[in-house]
């Protein structure tokens, strides 16, 4: 089996642009539209963070394209900047064409891809070694979610239309995920759960495990 570097990987994270009443919309009933952004801005900054400690490539992928960067995305956007980071835009009508597009342009440049969320922040440097570790003997490999979905997807080999039919946001996700792959003959690795933010007690979690 061929041996794959860490470095041989790209790394990319979904973010949505960070605009009032368009982010975090669950959180808005505890937090107010304004706190509900602030946290939305807060979580990515952090993933972004933990994708940069990890090593491998790290590419930044928006919801969509903009005429012009929002407000509230300035700061977001020049730190992505000063990291070096590249960035482009999610492809497709739905989550799953939207992740499949961008698994399969890493992997015109990488050996391996990988996927994680703006609202993932228990997706750590170790994590994503050890998804890189996993991806040498299998296809695909997901991160479950404790909501049922899941926190990272990463792959070797994709195939066409490998993401359809699945319920995004609901708690057969992961479940229909990796029932799909495997009737396409994929071998999928799961590695241990971890927990995203859409909820108050997700964001209150969070915060009590952030450093101070």
């Amino acid at each position: 089996m061929q041996q794959t570097d860490s470095l041989d990987a790209v790394l990319m994270q979904f973010a949505k642009w960070p605009e009032a009443g368009r982010v975090k919309t669950r959180l808005v009933p505890a937090l107010g539209v304004s706190g509900a952004l602030d946290a939305h801005l807060t979580l990515t900054q952090t993933v972004l963070s933990n994708l940069c400690g990890a090593g491998p490539t790290v590419q930044f992928w928006w919801d969509r394209e903009q005429a012009s960067v929002p407000a509230a995305a300035s700061g977001l956007v020049r730190d992505i900047e000063q990291r070096g980071v590249v960035q482009k835009v999610q492809r497709g009508d739905d989550l799953g064409q939207r992740m499949l597009d961008a698994l399969g342009t890493g992997l015109e440049h990488y050996s391996l891809a990988m996927i994680v969320g703006s609202d993932c922040p228990s997706v750590e440097p170790d994590y994503v070694h050890q998804a890189i570790a996993m991806l040498q003997a299998h296809d695909v490999v997901l991160g479950p979610s404790d909501d049922g979905g899941y926190v990272l997807i990463g792959a070797r080999r994709v195939i066409p239309h490998m993401l359809d039919g699945i319920e995004w946001g609901t708690a057969s996700a992961l479940e229909q995920t990796r029932n799909r792959l495997q009737e396409l003959g994929l071998c999928v690795g799961l590695l241990e759960p971890r927990w995203d933010v859409d909820e108050p007690e997700d964001w209150a979690r969070f915060q009590r495990q952030s450093p101070v």
